[in-house]
């Protein structure tokens, strides 16, 4: 430590070993700030200015070994060898741009350390190179091996340590990263000058051949150090230029913004805006100024009346608005003069400045509010539609009624066979009315979402036996072989919705008969495969009707689509039937497919879950018997606004021991509970006067306050829809039948209903 101490303060002149190190430091500066530049730069620039970085600092550290070589003492007149001065000069530069590459390579401590070790490399090889240039008459150069090795690795770990843990973003890593670069070289050279001893010689003869003096190696130096100085300037320059370039980039960028942006700084004074901050606010783009408060800003916008909502109480409104600003609450939504709307967030920048984000949204508001009307008008359609529907079913079922009831009770009478011919086509045409009627009902309720499947207890075995029979007798006149096989397994009871199984299996079985004019048509019920862990049921229908191709399989379960769909088409219906069986499968968690090929039948192949039961215990009420002779007379009032159904009912209930009472609207009905006794009530829905709900809920208040039995009270009504269901079950009713409704479904609720009440109520 002494001999490096005594080289630095005795050897060398302390002048010049000053101005190396600034030269060093501001040298590297150049160079450090050249390759962090590169960095920013694409492919073929960045290589550009990495070796111009390269350069500067080879020459940095160049021209600081020479510059402290001018202030050393050799105890003579110094020379220096041209050939090994400019073999060291390429050392340096080489040294530090294959350091340069490696730090570049990738951006990482490891990296930056190696490249850093690379680079003092090329730096000790021109150090020692240098040395070696050097022309001493009469003088030799001898090494203390020690020393100079010392010099090597202190300068390499100096290095390492620079560009692994030094080197870093911002200012003071900066200034620490030269200081610590000029460092690593200090150590180096003056440990290696420490390390040189020079003796006499007895030869005075120089090996270096051609060589200059040290005045002109001055004068290169300063050639040197003025092109250090240039390539400072260079990457100061550039690094301006990047800056001014990147900061015009942003400036573009926020001007392009489709929304308008301003920034505030701490004090909330506005320090640059976007145009179309302008554009959104063209009231307040005149006034605009940089260093405006926002205060001020909003109070320009009150004087030209831009913001409804603050006129009145524009005080008030300005402290709302700015404790909304200082908060950061919530993105807002402004209504501007003119019915525009503006969307306006606030956020908060690291130093405390406020940017402002205003996004015009009159085009989503007019969009949203037309959306609403839209809505609300399809709201009206639909609730129109669904008045509609309810309107035309009760209108076309109380005829309908009247027609298929009057034939039912026609058909109990003695008839001609002429006679008895023209009435199957009446209650036919009646029947086929009625299925397509409930499947107009049945699309609309699939459509609205309003159909629900219900969950009840049933002998799938029977179910299907009915389903079937109500098609044996077609299918038999037609002269078709008719069957129906139900495997055991499936020959149980179940749980699942009846009605609507047995609307899809009918619907199969009709259009199976319908469709086939020789051969047969069967029906079977087997196990399914296991679905997702669920066993399932198998329905097949088959026949060997006229059959369809591949094209009308894929438009068969659309709506009011049919195989013949030419108008002068031999079969009937609406095209509907399919279509509704095949959403009812599906919400039954099942599927409805078929398999058909022209002239060869077809076979249809509905799968729903099957959910097995026990069989439960019959009701007391249900093994009524239909003669009701020894029952006694059931006393029924009925009340309905229309003569035809009154007098169908009439016809129907005259078959049995029934004592009936006709009314004609709901406040009649009332006033005939509170005035007489009545086994069963049949009430109307829409009656003149008081309509049948009303009537109901009148007739529940009655009973209660007297303390009386409650009556059956059947709605026997044109209004079928589940909503019309579910307001009679509220008022109070315990049925809902329908029109238009089957003879003797009728006559056995008036027998068993009160029975059965009466025996539920005993228990």
């Amino acid at each position: 430590m002494d001999r490096i101490l005594y080289c630095l303060t005795i050897e060398h002149d302390w002048r010049w070993t000053l101005a190396a190190a600034v030269l060093c430091i501001f040298g590297l500066g150049a160079s450090f700030r050249l390759l962090v530049e590169a960095r920013r730069h694409q492919r073929a620039r960045r290589r550009e200015v990495a070796l111009l970085g390269a350069v500067v600092g080879g020459v940095a550290v160049f021209s600081t070994h020479f510059v402290a070589m001018q202030g050393y003492d050799a105890g003579g007149e110094v020379r220096y060898g041209l050939v090994l001065t400019l073999l060291s000069l390429v050392l340096g530069v080489g040294g530090v741009a294959l350091g340069s590459v490696v730090a570049l390579f990738r951006n990482s401590r490891l990296n930056r350390g190696l490249g850093g070790m690379v680079g003092l490399s090329g730096v000790a090889a021109m150090h020692f190179v240098g040395v070696a240039a050097l022309d001493l008459p009469g003088r030799a150069i001898g090494w203390d091996p020690v020393l100079a090795g010392g010099a090597v690795v202190g300068g390499l770990a100096m290095a390492l340590v620079t560009g692994a843990l030094i080197y870093g973003k911002g200012m003071p890593r900066f200034a620490g990263t030269c200081a610590a670069g000029a460092l690593s070289i200090v150590i180096l050279h003056f440990t290696a000058m420490s390390a040189m001893a020079i003796t006499p010689a007895e030869t005075a003869a120089s090996a270096l051949g051609p060589t200059v003096a040290s005045t002109t190696m001055l004068a290169v130096l300063t050639v040197m150090v003025m092109g250090l100085v240039g390539g400072a300037g260079v990457a100061a320059w550039m690094g301006y230029f990047s800056r001014s370039s990147a900061l015009n980039q942003i400036r573009e960028a926020i001007d392009a913004m489709p929304d308008g942006l301003a920034f505030f700084d701490a004090d909330d004074r506005l320090v640059l805006w976007n145009n179309r901050y302008d554009e959104v606010n063209p009231e307040l783009s005149s006034n605009l100024q940089a260093g405006m408060t926002f205060r001020e800003i909003i109070q320009i916008g009150l004087n030209e009346g831009l913001y409804a909502e603050a006129k009145g109480r524009e005080a008030a409104w300005i402290t709302e608005r700015m404790e909304s600003r200082r908060a950061l609450s919530a993105t807002m939504e402004q209504r501007i003069a003119g019915d525009r709307w503006l969307r306006v967030a606030d956020r908060r920048t690291a130093a405390g400045g406020i940017v402002t984000v205003c996004t015009d949204i009159t085009d989503l508001k007019n969009d949203a509010q037309a959306l609403a009307e839209a809505r609300d008008a399809a709201e009206a359609a639909n609730a129109a539609k669904s008045q509609f529907l309810a309107n035309m079913s009760h209108e076309i079922r109380t005829p309908l009624n009247g027609v298929i009831g009057l034939a039912q009770a026609l058909a109990r009478t003695g008839l001609s066979p002429q006679q008895a011919e023209m009435l199957d086509l009446i209650q036919s045409s009646g029947r086929t009315l009625q299925v397509l009627l409930s499947d107009i009902l049945d699309l609309a309720r699939v459509e609205s979402g309003r159909l629900e499947l219900s969950e009840e207890t049933f002998d799938l075995g029977r179910a299907v036996r009915e389903a079937a029979q109500l098609y044996e007798a077609s299918a038999r006149e037609k002269g078709l072989q008719f069957f129906v096989e139900i495997a055991p397994e499936v020959d149980c009871w179940i749980t699942g919705d009846l009605v609507r199984l047995k609307q899809i299996l009918t619907n199969l079985v009709s259009n199976a008969v319908k469709f086939t004019g020789e051969g047969f048509v069967s029906l079977t019920a087997a196990p399914g495969p296991v679905r997702d862990g669920v066993q399932t049921l198998r329905f097949s229908v088959e026949d060997t009707g006229i059959g369809f191709d591949g094209q009308t399989r894929d438009r068969l379960f659309s709506r009011f689509e049919q195989a013949d769909g030419a108008i002068t088409r031999k079969f009937g219906g609406s095209g509907l039937g399919l279509a509704i069986s095949r959403q009812l499968a599906e919400m039954m968690g099942g599927d409805l497919d078929c398999e058909s090929e022209p002239g060869g039948g077809s076979a249809f192949i509905l799968t729903v879950p099957f959910k097995a039961a026990r069989a439960p215990v019959a009701a007391m009420g249900e093994a009524i018997d239909e003669e009701t002779d020894a029952l006694g007379t059931v006393r029924v009032l009925m009340a309905d606004d229309h003569p035809v159904n009154r007098r169908v009912v009439e016809m129907i209930l005259a078959q049995a021991n029934v004592a009936l009472t006709s009314v004609e609207d709901g406040a009649q009905a009332v006033q005939a509970m509170r005035d007489g006794d009545y086994d069963l009530v049949l009430m109307d829905m829409q009656m003149p006067v008081m309509d049948g709900l009303t009537a109901t809920r009148e007739i529940r208040l009655h009973e209660a306050a007297m303390g009386l039995r409650r009556t059956p009270i059947v709605m026997l009504t044109a209004n079928a829809l589940p909503e019309h269901v579910s307001a009679a079950e509220a008022a109070g009713a315990d049925r809902h039948l329908p029109k238009p409704f089957d003879a003797a479904e009728l006559l056995h609720l008036v027998v068993a209903l009160p029975q059965a009440m009466a025996n539920s109520m005993a228990a």
